[in-house]
């Protein structure tokens, strides 16, 4: 009999109690249907469904999903909507009681009593989805003395404090559409303009006044682009642009980013990370590319990511920046519901499962909230739809409705919380989905058949499987815990210095050097001990270059094959990793804790560049 935490060849060997196969496990089920050609009209929101369980692997099904909860992608950040000045104004100015103010947050925020909602993008001064009129946060020449004297941004900050007391894991981001007026070449928010290159320290300052005030207010802003859709909409008839809005080009972003924002954060002791682009896929070629593209603004500490929108261009370009920049966190940050979308429900779906299929780690619909004329709206979107409607006015003045924007975005939110990573399953054009494993190691498989017609499924997960009839025009989510193989488990190895082994670049390419580096909490860091005896990151193996067993051959990412080149055994007593061919423990070489030390084998020697200790999350 072997002790336990012996080496085993050919397996992973944890010490203490291992996390046997799951039998039997539970899956509870909710769905959401409509019944119209437009996807609007909602019969069963959310509901719950008498629970299943995982059974032995078989059975017959129109379609098979395969789940590989060992194959990682990104992180998952958040997702829910923006808390515009139109929302504030609905749920604070008076259209309602505070009392179904305070139930209708519970139902949006609470991921105990609504759907958890997990990401707020809330704009910066006026929108399209403001009260008419074209206000800033300063709208006095030629300082920062009257910042929030307007108290412009008051309902939309308290929105968002009460948001972040029901969900503490909210995340937050500002992002503008236009500079006070009086800082750009034409004098006002609207009909585009240019920001005055004499006014970029200021404005740089103006957008920490922002953040300031929302940690003045308990509220940490995760999160800010220094631009709403750049250069949209008219900017070759600005006259024509009727709510706020501000041209640039990618130069003179990147230069205002990096020489002036970066600084400004820096010196006030701000954290929060900048994203860039926040437009359409398809205006990445011709913008958002000549920003991301400079090392200055994707190097920096303060970068944080690249923001899409969901208008126009193809989601796949998310897996093309990937490709390129295998490090930078996406983002899906607007795609508003609205009556030109022929079917809402299957576009919402299409986007919650399009998007994370290509790298996006959040989902943020537009407004939150809108009245039941689509308003109130400062120019721009007159037929956008929210989360919500509020009655403002009229025989149901103070009632709610609840879109199916909300539930199809509750179909994620409820179920995928902020720390998870999505996890393989297999792509299908009939019932589309999607996999997220959560910090607590449950499971979420969302999955959405448009079609007229039911569709019979069998899910597969470990050995295990359950088969399900999905109904025409539904969306599942599917939820489990347990863990699919004996012995796996999926988290970060931390060795010489704390520091954690990591994937160079976050890249997948065949050859990539494994190293020690900085933990930051990217993919590139998480490895799954697999009960094959590889361990994973990237959906690719841990290798011995060139099947080595020599002391300093080094080790790399690389397809997996089943080779004894890539068969480790980890024992987490003496926190030793060791190649089970060559016999010889992972090293960091030369015993330097500096980022970017190749990682190397080498006959086993007890010193600390040899000891990793795995944390599981």
């Amino acid at each position: 009999m072997l002790a336990v935490g012996a080496l085993v060849a050919g397996s992973l060997v944890l010490s203490g109690p291992g996390t046997a196969r799951a039998a039997g496990e539970r899956v509870d089920v909710w769905l959401t249907t409509t019944s119209d050609a437009g996807g609007r009209t909602v019969t069963r929101g959310l509901a719950q469904q008498s629970p299943l369980a995982f059974g032995p692997a078989g059975g017959t099904a129109n379609r098979t999903i395969t789940v590989d909860e060992n194959t990682t992608y990104q992180r998952f950040e958040g997702g829910g909507a923006s808390i515009t000045d139109t929302t504030a104004h609905l749920l604070r100015g008076g259209a309602i009681s505070a009392a179904t103010r305070d139930a209708v947050m519970r139902r949006l925020f609470s991921p105990t009593d609504g759907i958890g909602l997990s990401f707020v993008r809330n704009p910066i001064g006026a929108s399209d989805l403001s009260r008419p009129g074209h206000v800033s946060l300063d709208d006095t020449c030629c300082d920062l003395a009257d910042f929030g004297a307007n108290g412009y941004d008051t309902g939309v900050r308290l929105l968002t404090a009460q948001a972040r007391q029901l969900n503490p894991a909210l995340r937050v981001k500002g992002v503008p559409w236009s500079a006070p007026g009086w800082m750009k070449d034409n004098g006002r928010m609207d009909q585009m303009g240019w920001l005055k290159w004499e006014y970029y320290p200021l404005y740089a300052q103006y957008l920490v006044k922002y953040v300031q005030s929302y940690q003045a207010a308990g509220v940490k802003v995760d999160y800010l682009s220094v631009q709403n859709e750049p250069n949209c909409c008219q900017a070759t008839n600005p006259t024509a642009m009727d709510y706020p809005g501000m041209n640039w080009n990618p130069s003179g972003l990147a230069e205002f980013t990096k020489n002036h924002l970066y600084p400004a954060f820096r010196a006030a002791g701000i954290t929060t990370k900048v994203l860039v682009h926040d437009w359409n896929y398809g205006d990445y070629a011709g913008f958002g590319s000549g920003v991301l593209n400079d090392p200055a603004v994707r190097n920096d500490p303060l970068f944080g990511g690249i923001a899409w929108h969901g208008y126009f261009g193809d989601p796949a370009v998310g897996t093309q920046v990937h490709d390129q920049y295998p490090a930078v966190k996406q983002f899906s940050t607007e795609h508003s519901g609205g009556t030109w979308i022929a079917d809402q429900h299957n576009e919402d779906l299409a986007d919650i499962v399009g998007y994370a299929r290509n790298w996006s780690g959040s989902l943020v619909k537009w407004s939150l909230a809108l009245n039941q004329n689509m308003g109130p709206h400062n120019g721009g979107c007159g037929t956008c739809t929210g989360l919500i409607t509020v009655h403002e006015g009229g025989a149901r003045a103070g009632q709610v409705d609840y879109t199916v924007e909300y539930y199809t975005t509750g179909h994620l939110t409820k179920f995928v919380r902020p720390g998870a990573y999505r996890i393989d399953s297999t792509a299908d054009a009939t019932v589309q989905n999607v996999a997220w494993r959560n910090p607590d190691g449950s499971k979420a498989l969302i999955a959405h058949n448009g079609g007229g017609g039911s569709q019979s499924v069998r899910v597969n997960w470990g050995g295990q499987s359950f088969t399900y009839t999905l109904p025409a025009r539904t969306t599942a989510t599917f939820t489990w815990a347990g863990t699919a193989g004996g012995g796996a488990a999926t988290g970060t190895f931390t060795g010489l210095a704390g520091k954690c082994l990591d994937v160079a670049g976050g890249a997948t390419a065949d050859g990539t050097g494994v190293q020690l580096y900085t933990c930051n909490g990217t993919a590139a860091q998480r490895w799954t001990l697999a009960a094959d005896g590889s361990v994973r990151a990237l959906g690719k193996c841990l290798d011995v270059t060139g099947a080595s067993t020599a002391d300093g051959a080094r080790v790399q990412l690389y397809t997996c094959n089943g080779t004894g080149a890539q068969r480790w055994s980890y024992n987490a007593t003496t926190h030793d990793l060791v190649n089970v061919t060559a016999d010889k423990c992972l090293d960091v070489t030369g015993n330097s804790p500096g980022d970017g030390t190749p990682a190397q084998i080498w006959s086993c020697t007890g010193g600390a560049n040899q000891k990793w200790t795995h944390h599981p999350s």
